[in-house]
């Protein structure tokens, strides 16, 4: 039995300077049009800190908090956690998060609920040699959820109920080790989810972490084939669309548009998040995110776009 509840509370290796714990939370509302996207992440050996929180309406930007290098804290969601303002409280370990804010011109109280059990994909990908697994994480849960609550914008309490994804991670956490990623959360109103990033080290080697869950179970992924078109920018996905097959050989596709686009700096690496409105090949709607990831100075290199 596994005992990932630990790692809502707090895990060290001293021996990796680069060690880090991190929580990821998004959430998305489409009859109010209301999403958020909300990380901490904290690494004990260089005792530093840091969060986003970004909270968005109609497609644009209502409240927008990053920082990149907050005072340490050895608390962890657990017991409760607290960055920047922001609260993040674990109240049933792995099923339940409570996560609040509250300033003059802005608030939330916000409950992400599992709605499947988590699953650790770089476990579920068996590639425990790659990229991901070597530079970016030992262990990363994720799955989706509902999330429910308010916000507050300059005094105008808007209720939010949709669907969202979080993710748990633990282990060495080497931006400047990978030269590009992409990734896909759709989470879909028929049950079904899906888990695929895509990444290039600064060696050129491909690597992934991939899992579907079916409505029922989680499954592993065998392949998967991107096509993606790019703004102009080089960081922002115009439409994307994606094929996979799974373990039972079942092939599925999908495509997304975006709802909001954000960019978060993180030193010498860019990380773009985007709400995107996904739909499978038999039109089945939802949402999730995609996020791309890129080394500075950015090029727009190509990379394989199957595996």
């Amino acid at each position: 039995m596994t005992d990932w509840a630990k790692y809502e509370g707090l895990v060290v290796d001293p021996e990796q300077d680069l060690w880090s714990q991190s929580y990821y939370y998004n959430a998305y509302d489409p009859a109010t049009r209301v999403g958020c996207l909300i990380r901490i992440g904290l690494l004990p050996n260089r005792k530093q800190a840091n969060s986003w929180l970004i909270v968005f309406a109609d497609g644009q930007p209502v409240f927008a908090r990053t920082n990149l290098n907050l005072p340490y804290t050895d608390a962890r969601p657990d017991r409760g956690v607290q960055l920047a303002g922001m609260t993040v409280r674990a109240v049933e370990p792995l099923e339940l998060t409570h996560i609040s804010f509250a300033d003059a011109d802005f608030g939330l109280e916000l409950d992400w609920r599992s709605t499947v059990p988590l699953a650790d994909c770089i476990a579920m990908t068996r590639d425990t040699e790659g990229t991901f697994a070597r530079e970016m994480a030992n262990i990363h849960l994720e799955g989706p959820c509902s999330v429910t609550g308010h916000v507050v914008i300059r005094g105008n309490r808007v209720a939010l109920s949709g669907t969202g994804f979080r993710d748990i991670a633990a282990g060495t956490r080497n931006w400047d080790g990978l030269h590009h990623y992409r990734l896909a959360w759709p989470v879909f109103d028929n049950g079904m989810a899906f888990s695929g990033i895509h990444g290039v080290s600064t060696s050129g080697a491909s690597s992934y972490m991939r899992m579907f869950y079916d409505g029922s179970r989680w499954l592993g992924v065998k392949h998967i084939t991107e096509s993606i078109d790019y703004s102009p920018d080089t960081f922002s996905v115009n439409s994307m669309r994606w094929a996979f097959e799974d373990q039972l050989g079942r092939h599925f596709t999908f495509s997304a548009t975006p709802v909001f686009n954000w960019v978060f700096p993180q030193d010498t690496f860019v990380v773009c998040e985007q709400m995107m409105e996904f739909k499978l090949g038999d039109g089945t709607v939802g949402y999730g995110l995609s996020e791309g990831g890129f080394r500075l100075p950015w090029c727009g290199v190509q990379m394989p776009l199957s595996a």
